[in-house]
């Protein structure tokens, strides 16, 4: 991914982040709370299969729309 899109993701991804701090649920494994950065990337890497640095640029698209609908579905 060229290097406009893959800031344009990462901006994307952080307003994501941002619009679910402290509303993912508890989980064991994180006692001092949940990352919800980490958490955005990780779903972008295990929907398309790696990071979002490494997609193709037809794909950003299709990741943007992604992001949106975490919002949906997440909280």
């Amino acid at each position: 991914m060229n290097d406009h899109n893959k800031k344009q993701l990462w901006k994307l991804i952080q307003l994501t982040g941002d619009f679910l701090l402290n509303k993912l649920p508890n989980h064991p494994n994180h006692p001092n709370g949940r990352n919800p950065y980490a958490h955005v990337a990780l779903k972008v890497k295990t929907k398309f299969g790696s990071s979002y640095k490494d997609l193709p640029d037809d794909k950003i698209n299709e990741v943007i729309e992604y992001l949106k609908s975490i919002k949906n579905t997440e909280v």
